[in-house]
C-alpha cells in the first residue's frame, strides 16, 4: 500500500510531463506568424556574396536576388537620395565610380596607416579615405553629408542580403551564419560582427569559408566516412585571396550521439592578395596601355576614373572568356571623349601578365602541408573551390605542385561555402533538427599571455622578469576554454594578451596584419581579496579565457582563489541525508547561498607555465606545490568531493572501534598499555582529526579593465548611431519604393480606365452622363500627373488614386456582376434539377424501406420551391431594369441560395449512405425452435450462393446516424449521382433477394 501511494503521484506526474512534452512538440511544429523559424547563411566574399536559406519545407536552397541570379556583387551605391545594391550598383560604377563602394572586406579591422589601406586607395583612386580620430580606422568621405565607415557599408550589404533572403523565404529572418576567410585576425572578425550588429542580424557563428566548404562536402558524403582517416585538401582561389585547407574526415565516438562523422582542420595556408581581382587589375592596366598606344586621344586614359572603371569591367569579362578561348577581341564603346576602343588580347598575353601570380600558387599548398605536418602522399584528393580556379593556368600550376593525376571538381565551386554555412545555421538553430556532423576548426594565429614581475637574484638584488604563457598554440582547435593561474601576485597588477610567434608569415602578410598586441588587462581588487581571506591558503589568481565558435577570444572573468579547512559536522543519519537529497531535487535545501563557491567548469584547461621560471626562491614544499600548478589539469579535479570522504571516514572509525569495543578486551588489558600502544592511539586520533577536516574553495571576483590595443571597439552610442543611420536609409528606400508603387498604380489606373470606357462591355453598362463625368476626372488626373504628379508625395498620390477608384466603383461593380451571372445561374439551375430528381426518387422508396422522415423530405421540397421562386422572380425583375442601374440580381445572393440547397441535399445523401437496413420481422407460424434453427441453417447455406449479387446492394451499417452538423458540405455532383443510384436501387434488389430465399426454403 505504501509503495502504491508513492508511485501514484509519480506516475501522474510522469503522465503530465508526457502531455506537456507532446503539447510543446505540437506547438513547435505549428507554423508561427510572429516568430521566425527560417535561418540563412551569407558567403561573404570580397567581390561576390551567395545567400542560402533553410525554412520548413525547404531543406537548403540558394536564395535568388531581384535579377533572379544566384550570386550578388558586394557593392553599394550611395548617390544623393538613391541607394543601390548588387548589379544595380555595378551599373552605376561605370558612369559614376565615385559613388560605388566595393571590396570592403580588405578595409575591415585596419588602421589608417595600414599598407592595405594604401593599396585600396591605389586600386580605387576615386575614393577619399580619411582617418577616424577616435579609433584610428578609416572612413569614406566623398561629400560633406556622406561619411561612412567600412563596417557601416558592409552592414548595408548584410541588411540587403537579409531582405533578399526574407523575400525568397516569404517570412522574416534574423539568424545567420556568415563566412569569413580563415586568415582573418581578431580585429577583422570583430569588425564583421559589428557590421552584422548594425544591420540588425543575429550572428549564430562566423565560420571560416573553407570549413563551410568542407562541411558541405562531408554532409553529402556521410556514408563514405568511416573510422579510417581521409585527408582532403581544398584549394580556394577567389577574387581577393587564396586559401589551401587540409581536412581530415573520420568517424568518432561521442557521449551524446554515439558514433558520428567529424571533420578536423589540420592545416591552413593562405595568400591574402593572390586572387582573380589582381588578375583583372593587370588586364585593366594592359588594356589602358593598348589604348594609349593607339594614340586616338592626347589624354592619358589612366587619369580618367570613369574610363578606368569601364576598362575594369571589360577586363572582368575578358578574364572569363580567355579561360575558355585562346584569344578575344576586347572592346569598349565611348571609352573616353567619345572614342571607341577595340583590341585583340590572347591567353598567352594574359598568362605573361600574371606570371608572378601563378608562381605563388604552390606556396599556399606548401604552407598548408607545413602547418599540418603532413606530406603530399597523405593527401588523397585536391578539390578546387572559388571562381578564379577556372583559369587554366592556375589548374596547370596547381596540378604540377600537388603531383596528382587530376584535380577534384565534384563540388559547386561558387555555392559550396554558402550551402555548408546554412547547414551549420540549421544545426545551431533551435527550430531545426539535423544529423550531427562534428566540426573542429582551428585558430591560425597563436595567442599568448605576457606579464612582468619582480624576481630575486642570487646576490639578493631584485630585477623585473618578463614571462610568456602560450594561451592558444598555432592550429589550436576551438571553441575552447583556457585558465591561466598567476601564483606570485598578492596585489593589483596587469598582464597583456598578444599574438604569439608569427614567423611563419611572410613580410607582406606581416605588413598588413596590424597590431601584434591585442589587449592590456588591468586587475584591481587583488590586494583587498587577500586581506579579506588572510586566514585561507591562496591558490593564485585565475583568468578564464574563451575562444568561441566564431574564433573570437574573450576574457570571461578573473578571480582570486583560496582554500580553507572546514571542520566536518556531526555525521548525519542515512535518512536525514536521503531527505535532504530529495528536498534539494524539488528546490529545497539550505536557504544560505554559497556565493563564493565556484562551480567546476568541465571544459576549461589549465595553461602550464614555462619550465624553470618559478623554482628559484621557494623551498621544497613550495616547489612541490608549484609543480602541481604547472600540470595541465581539468579544474573540476580541484573540486572537493564530500561523499567519498564521508564513507571512508565511517569505515575507518568502524575498524578502530572494532578492536576495543569488546568489554572483555577492555577489562583484560585495561592498565597494561605500553608506550608504543599509547603512541599509536595518539596517531590514530590525529589522523581522525585530519580526516574530519574538509577543504573548501573560495573564489573572489576581481575587477577587470580592458584596454584594446589593436582596433578599439566602437562604443554603444556609436553602434546605436550607426544603426539609426542605416535604419533611416532603409526607411527612405522603403518610402521611395512605396511611392513608386503608388505612382505606377495611379498611372496604370488612369490609362486602363480611359481605354475601358470605349470597350463594348463597358459602353453597354455606362450612361452618357456617367461616362462624361468619369472621362473628365480621368483627364484632369492625367494633366495633374504631367504637371505635379511625378513630384507629389506618396500620401497625395494615394488620395488621388482612392478618389478615382471611388468614382468608378459603381461602373466596375455592374461589369463584374454581368460577368459572373452566366456561371452562377447555370450552377443554380443544375443544382435545382439534381435536387428535384433526388426528391422524386426518395419519395418512391417503399414505406418499409424508407430511411428519410417526412419532415426531412418536406424541408428539402420547401427549399427547392423557394429557390425556384426566388430565381424566377429576381431574373424577371432584373430583365426589367436598365443595364446602367444597380442590379438586383447579385452573384453573392445566387451563391447563398446555392449553398443552402447543397447543404440540404448533402445531408440526405450522407444519411442514405450510412443508414442501417431495417430488420425483417420473423414469419408467424407454428414451427418449433428446432425448425427455426433449421431454417436459419438453411438460410446460411443459401446466402453464400448469392454473395456476388449482394455485394453492391448491402450498405455497411455504422454505429449512429450522422447529424446535420457532422456532415460535410462539399460533396461533388458526380459523387451525389453515384450515391443516388445506390439509394434508389437498394430496396428492390434486397426485396428480390429475400423472395428468392423464401422460395428456396
Amino acid at each position: 500500500m505504501r509503495s502504491r501511494r508513492v508511485l501514484g503521484p509519480m506516475v501522474q506526474m510522469g503522465r503530465m510531463m508526457t502531455v506537456c512534452a507532446l503539447m510543446c512538440l505540437v506547438l513547435a511544429l505549428l507554423p508561427s506568424h510572429t516568430a521566425s523559424v527560417a535561418v540563412m547563411s551569407v558567403d561573404l566574399g570580397s567581390e561576390w556574396m551567395k545567400i542560402a536559406i533553410v525554412k520548413p519545407g525547404v531543406p537548403m536552397e540558394i536564395a535568388l536576388n531581384k535579377e533572379s541570379r544566384r550570386k550578388t556583387p558586394v557593392a553599394v551605391c550611395l548617390k544623393e537620395n538613391e541607394r543601390l545594391f548588387g548589379d544595380g550598383a555595378l551599373g552605376v560604377s561605370v558612369k559614376n565610380p565615385k559613388f560605388v563602394y566595393r571590396h570592403l572586406q580588405s578595409l575591415l579591422g585596419k588602421k589608417h596607416d595600414n599598407l592595405q589601406v594604401a593599396l585600396y586607395q591605389k586600386h580605387f583612386p576615386e575614393h577619399q579615405l580619411l582617418k577616424e580620430e577616435d579609433r584610428g580606422t578609416v572612413y569614406f568621405k566623398d561629400l560633406e553629408e556622406m561619411q561612412y565607415t567600412p563596417e557601416e557599408l558592409l552592414g548595408m550589404v548584410l541588411n540587403y542580403s537579409c531582405s533578399l533572403a526574407q523575400d525568397f523565404a516569404e517570412q522574416p529572418i534574423k539568424d545567420a551564419v556568415i563566412t569569413v576567410p580563415a586568415f582573418f585576425n581578431q580585429a577583422e572578425r570583430r569588425a564583421v560582427l559589428q557590421a552584422a550588429q548594425m544591420a540588425g542580424l543575429k550572428v549564430l557563428q562566423l565560420i571560416n569559408d573553407n570549413t563551410a566548404v568542407a562541411l558541405n562536402y562531408g554532409v553529402f558524403r556521410r556514408k563514405d566516412i568511416n573510422s579510417t582517416a581521409q585527408n582532403v585538401m581544398f584549394f580556394d582561389m577567389g577574387s581577393g585571396s587564396t586559401v589551401a585547407t587540409i581536412v581530415t574526415y573520420q568517424t568518432v565516438k561521442t557521449k551524446e550521439a554515439g558514433v558520428q562523422p567529424q571533420l578536423q582542420i589540420r592545416g591552413v595556408g593562405f595568400d591574402r592578395s593572390l586572387g582573380g581581382f589582381e588578375m583583372e587589375l593587370r588586364l585593366r592596366d594592359h588594356l589602358a596601355k593598348l589604348f594609349n598606344e593607339q594614340k586616338k586621344s592626347k589624354k592619358d586614359v589612366r587619369e580618367n576614373h570613369r574610363a578606368m572603371a569601364k576598362l575594369l569591367k571589360e577586363a572582368q569579362r575578358l578574364k572569363t572568356v580567355l579561360s575558355a578561348n585562346a584569344e578575344f577581341m576586347a572592346q569598349v564603346e565611348g571609352l573616353m571623349d567619345d572614342i571607341d576602343f577595340k583590341s585583340k588580347v590572347t591567353r598567352v598575353e594574359f598568362e605573361a601578365l600574371c606570371t608572378d601570380l601563378f608562381e605563388r600558387v604552390p606556396h599556399t599548398v606548401q604552407d598548408a602541408l607545413s602547418s599540418a605536418e603532413m606530406s603530399l602522399d597523405e593527401i588523397e584528393q585536391v578539390i578546387l573551390v572559388g571562381g578564379a580556379t577556372r583559369v587554366p593556368k592556375v589548374q596547370e600550376v596547381l596540378l604540377k605542385a600537388v603531383g596528382k593525376e587530376e584535380l577534384g571538381k565534384n563540388i559547386n565551386a561558387d555555392e559550396a561555402a554558402a550551402m555548408g554555412a546554412v547547414y551549420q545555421a540549421a544545426a545551431l538553430s533551435k527550430a531545426f533538427k539535423v544529423k550531427p556532423f562534428l566540426v573542429r576548426d582551428v585558430a591560425v594565429f597563436p595567442i599568448q599571455v605576457e606579464f612582468t614581475r619582480e624576481s630575486k637574484e642570487e646576490d639578493g638584488s631584485k630585477s623585473l622578469k618578463h614571462n610568456k604563457r602560450i594561451l592558444f598554440q598555432r592550429m589550436a582547435p576551438y571553441p575552447q576554454r583556457k585558465v591561466i593561474t598567476f601564483n606570485r601576485y598578492t596585489d593589483d597588477f596587469a598582464f597583456y594578451i598578444n599574438y604569439g610567434d608569427l614567423s611563419f608569415l611572410g613580410q607582406e602578410d606581416l605588413s598588413v596584419f596590424g597590431s601584434l598586441n591585442l589587449t592590456t588587462v588591468k586587475l584591481s581588487g587583488v590586494g583587498s581579496s587577500f586581506h579579506k581571506h588572510g586566514d585561507a591558503e591562496p591558490k593564485g589568481i585565475k583568468a578564464h579565457f574563451n575562444m568561441d565558435e566564431s574564433g573570437v577570444l574573450l576574457l570571461d572573468r578573473v578571480e582570486s582563489v583560496f582554500e580553507t579547512i572546514m571542520e566536518d559536522k556531526e555525521e548525519e543519519s542515512t535518512l536525514t541525508k536521503l531527505g535532504n537529497t530529495i528536498s534539494s531535487l524539488f528546490g529545497g535545501g539550505t536557504s544560505e547561498p554559497n556565493a563564493n563557491i565556484t562551480e567546476p567548469v568541465q571544459d576549461e584547461e589549465e595553461v602550464p607555465p614555462e619550465p624553470g621560471k618559478e623554482q628559484e626562491e621557494q623551498g621544497k614544499k613550495e616547489e612541490a606545490g608549484q609543480e602541481e600548478n604547472q600540470e595541465v589539469n581539468r579544474e573540476a579535479e580541484d573540486q572537493p568531493s564530500d561523499a567519498p570522504d564521508t564513507d571512508k571516514e565511517k569505515v575507518e572509525q568502524h575498524g578502530a572501534n572494532g578492536k576495543s569495543g569488546d568489554p572483555q578486551d577492555e577489562k583484560e588489558g585495561g592498565k597494561t598499555e605500553t608506550k608504543e600502544e599509547e603512541k599509536t592511539a595518539e596517531e590514530e586520533a590525529a589522523e581522525k582529526k585530519v580526516k574530519s577536516q574538509k577543504k573548501a574553495k573560495i573564489s573572489e571576483e576581481i575587477t577587470v579593465e580592458l584596454l584594446v590595443n589593436d582596433i578599439v571597439n566602437p562604443t554603444l552610442d556609436q553602434i546605436n548611431t550607426s544603426k539609426k543611420k542605416l535604419q533611416d536609409l532603409t526607411d527612405r528606400d522603403l518610402e521611395k519604393h512605396e511611392r513608386e508603387k503608388t505612382l505606377n498604380s495611379l498611372e496604370a489606373f488612369i490609362f486602363e480606365t480611359q481605354d475601358k470606357l470605349y470597350q463594348d462591355e463597358f459602353q453597354a453598362l455606362v450612361s452618357e452622363e456617367e461616362k462624361e463625368e468619369i472621362s473628365a476626372k480621368l483627364s484632369q488626373a492625367s494633366e495633374w500627373m504631367d504637371e505635379d504628379g511625378y513630384s507629389a508625395a506618396t500620401k497625395e498620390l494615394r488620395e488621388k488614386l482612392s478618389e478615382l477608384k471611388k468614382l468608378c466603383k459603381a461602373m466596375f461593380f455592374r461589369v463584374e456582376e454581368r460577368r459572373k451571372w452566366p456561371d452562377r445561374l447555370a450552377s443554380l439551375e443544375s443544382m435545382l434539377n439534381t435536387s428535384s430528381y433526388f426528391l422524386r426518387s426518395a419519395k418512391l422508396i417503399p414505406e418499409d424501406d424508407q430511411i428519410f422522415s417526412e419532415v426531412e423530405l418536406k424541408t428539402l421540397e420547401k427549399v427547392i420551391n423557394e429557390t425556384t421562386t426566388w430565381k424566377n422572380a429576381t431574373v424577371a425583375q432584373q430583365d426589367k431594369r436598365s443595364p446602367t442601374e444597380r442590379p438586383v440580381l447579385l452573384s453573392k445572393d445566387i451563391e447563398s441560395k446555392l449553398a443552402l440547397l447543397d447543404r440540404e441535399v448533402n445531408y440526405l445523401l450522407n444519411k442514405a449512405k450510412f443508414a442501417k437496413p431495417k430488420a425483417k420481422p420473423k414469419p408467424k407460424n407454428s414451427t418449433n425452435s428446432e425448425g427455426s434453427k433449421a431454417n436459419g441453417t438453411a438460410e446460411e447455406k443459401v446466402i453464400p450462393q448469392t454473395e456476388e449479387s449482394t455485394k453492391e446492394s448491402v450498405v455497411p451499417p455504422v454505429e449512429e446516424t450522422p447529424t446535420k452538423e457532422t456532415i460535410g458540405q462539399d460533396a461533388e455532383p458526380t459523387i451525389q449521382s453515384q450515391i443516388l443510384d445506390e439509394t434508389s436501387t437498394e430496396a428492390p434488389e434486397k426485396k428480390r433477394l429475400e423472395n428468392h430465399i423464401e422460395d428456396e426454403l
